[in-house]
């Protein structure tokens, strides 16, 4: 069950592979993710000193008065995976044209879990062609529907 998505990434990058990370976070994060609030909008990760980061997602407190003073809603959250893992998506990384974005947040039984995509940013004709596909399914799915 995704509790976030990401659904802009899918049309802007030709996902390659895919890793499931755990996500380091405060209490009251996990709670509000778990109410659906948060957004992974311009958000990415970074590989640096041997640990991965997610930079630019968003998750607000779940009671924001009863958060932290200081508390940013914004900051740098660290993934949890393994060694072999990290290695492989700094390889990734290092290599031109090639993003890691996060493709949606999800609970897998008590833990907080999510799906990082590394992805290959898509041309502009490549996006249209993606729209027409849709559009042609829709279509199909119309015509079927009333029949």
């Amino acid at each position: 069950m995704a509790l976030l998505g990401n659904k802009k990434t899918r049309f802007k990058y030709e996902i390659l592979e895919t890793f499931e990370a755990g996500i380091e976070l405060l209490g009251f994060e996990v709670k509000s993710l778990r109410a659906k609030r948060g957004s992974l909008e311009g958000a990415y990760v970074i590989v640096r000193g041997g640990e991965t980061f997610l930079i630019g997602a968003d998750i607000p407190a779940y009671q924001p008065k009863n958060a932290p003073k200081d508390y940013d809603s914004r900051r740098n959250r660290r993934l949890l995976l393994t060694r072999k893992e990290i290695d492989s998506l700094a390889g990734f990384e290092s290599r031109k044209g090639l993003t890691i974005v996060p493709l949606s947040v999800y609970s897998k039984g008590k833990k907080i879990k999510i799906s990082v995509g590394v992805g290959k940013g898509k041309k502009k004709y490549d996006k249209r062609e993606t729209i027409k596909k849709l559009e042609s399914e829709r279509e199909v799915r119309r015509s079927l529907k009333y029949k």
